[in-house]
């Protein structure tokens, strides 16, 4: 029987194939690079991609911004952060984040592995890790920071097909994105392209 590109077996052995690459905001925008300040040192940041049980197959928790907040307001985002002084590792930041901001207890995550680093035109570099929810949980979305926790089917963001490339004026150039449209949500930017990243692994 074929495997299913959002099964759990074929996320395990994507997670253990060395030619999976790393991305970059700059993928679509390689003129952008060039015009755009270069930092003296990249900040370490993780997110963390949880995989939960759903009702056909593994959904992706996802989360949106609060509205009011100063940087990326309203937006659609993984949880995750900075790598703090006290993580041991970007996995320990992203499952604190993720603590932090949605409640899911770091105990109730099977780490699966990590993905290459996305660079963001903000200079972080943000380490993906992959989770498997062990048990059921209650989302509490972190007060003044996220303002919802929902969950989208794998089997949706898993295709690269789903994913358009648009583009808007930023900085005084036209920068492109990938974008996921579902339901309601509008996923782009850095956070479409780790999971669009994460969906080219599964399809190799």
């Amino acid at each position: 029987m074929e495997t299913r590109r959002d099964d759990l077996a074929n996320i395990r052995r994507m997670l253990g194939n060395a030619g999976v690459q790393s991305s970059s905001d700059f993928d679509l925008n390689p003129d952008v690079q060039s015009t755009w300040p270069t930092a003296p040192k990249l900040r370490p940041a993780a997110v963390l991609i949880a995989l939960s049980p759903g009702a056909s197959g593994l959904d992706v928790i996802l989360t949106k911004r609060s509205s009011h907040l100063k940087h990326h307001p309203g937006q659609i985002a993984l949880p995750g952060g900075k790598v703090d002084a006290g993580d041991a590792d970007e996995t320990a930041a992203a499952l604190r984040e993720a603590h932090e901001e949605i409640g899911l207890d770091a105990a109730n995550v099977r780490v699966l592995g990590k993905l290459p680093f996305h660079q963001t035109v903000t200079s972080f570099r943000v380490t993906p890790v992959v989770g498997l929810v062990r048990a059921p949980f209650a989302p509490v979305p972190e007060a003044g920071e996220v303002q919802e926790v929902f969950s989208v089917p794998l089997s949706i963001l898993a295709d690269p097909e789903n994913y358009v490339i648009e583009g808007r004026f930023w900085g005084g150039v036209r920068r492109k994105y990938y974008t996921i449209p579902y339901g309601p949500y509008y996923i782009w930017g850095a956070t479409a392209r780790i999971l669009r990243g994460f969906a080219e692994g599964l399809t190799q």
